[in-house]
């Protein structure tokens, strides 16, 4: 059982959330949810299609008012507070866009609210400054979502919601709108992300939630969910050595490293299983036996992505939440 669960929400986190619950025509989307999301975290929502995880996002904006469950966000609650709410947070929703022939500079001047951040600063922060009198249909798939972050920052909020922020980029614009993304935590803001791109929630997200068909699988870092759910770490290298004597006894000084699972040997090649610390174990015993690094050294980590597969084979009665 969660340990959230029969729980009051938590008046210092910034999201708050027990028990969501959220049906359509009969079908359970999101259940029983609970959620804590703290200041200055970015927390992802990671899931297969049909996870429930744009509806729950949905619902905590008070875009949507669930069937059961008791929200707070900012203090407030999204369902009787929404339009206060809605002032106090920043959004890039799963389908925003914008008017094709609208203005870079005008869609920020149309967003601001008294109080508003200063717009040229946002704009050179995030390098659509350049772009201000370029229309919408004229934007990269990067830009936009560049301009999306601008927008949802305009009236300063303390929290920004983003849905599928990269979808579709090259991997190029993905990795300028991370970056962008990592300056919001630098400045403090508490971001939660839905995403499909695990690669995105492993380098950005402080913690992640892993959804099935409405329910929480597991939670945690990034980290730990690959250490309960991922594979084993690979590292697989030749060795000069041509007698077995020689072979034999590296293969032995291997099994005893710490956090080494298992030491195979086909040939002159070695493969060694353990956890991500093992590599630096045998990083450490290949640079002590003073000769060059084997130039086919190859390691392979397990991932967020591994894991979250993992996850979603596990049986119905296995969920955690």
């Amino acid at each position: 059982m969660d340990v959230l669960q029969g729980t009051e929400p938590d008046d210092s986190a910034v999201v708050s959330v027990r028990g969501l619950s959220k049906s359509y025509g009969g079908t359970l989307v999101v259940d029983a949810l609970d959620l804590d999301v703290f200041p200055g975290e970015i927390v992802g929502i990671i899931g297969a299609n049909g996870a429930g995880k744009t509806t729950a996002v949905e619902c905590l904006q008070g875009l949507r008012r669930p069937d059961a469950g008791r929200l707070r966000v900012l203090g407030l609650d999204p369902s009787r507070d929404g339009q206060r709410l809605r002032t106090r947070i920043g959004s890039q929703l799963q389908d925003s866009g914008l008017p094709d022939r609208m203005r870079v500079r005008e869609a920020v001047d149309l967003f601001a609210g008294p109080g508003a951040a200063d717009p040229d600063a946002l704009m050179e922060k995030f390098g659509i400054a350049h772009r201000a009198r370029t229309a919408f249909a004229g934007l990269s798939g990067g830009e936009r979502q560049r301009l999306f972050l601008v927008l949802a920052l305009l009236n300063r909020p303390r929290l920004v919601i983003l849905d599928e922020l990269t979808q579709g980029l090259d991997p190029a614009a993905r990795r300028g709108v991370w970056a962008a993304v990592d300056q919001l935590r630098a400045a403090g803001v508490t971001v939660l992300l839905v995403t499909h791109e695990l690669s995105e929630a492993e380098v950005l997200c402080d913690r992640v939630i892993a959804m099935r068909a409405g329910r929480v699988l597991d939670r945690g870092t990034p980290a730990e969910l690959i250490g309960r759910h991922a594979g084993q770490a690979v590292i697989r290298f030749s060795l000069p050595e041509t007698d077995d004597a020689s072979l034999a006894l590296a293969v032995r000084e291997l099994a005893a490293l710490l956090d080494v699972q298992s030491v195979d040997q086909h040939g002159n090649t070695i493969t060694v299983r353990g956890t991500r610390s093992s590599i630096a174990h045998v990083g450490a015993w290949l640079t002590s036996r003073s000769r060059p690094i084997p130039s086919d050294l190859d390691v392979d980590l397990p991932d967020l992505e591994e894991a979250l597969l993992t996850l979603l084979e596990r049986d119905e009665d296995e969920v955690v939440s």
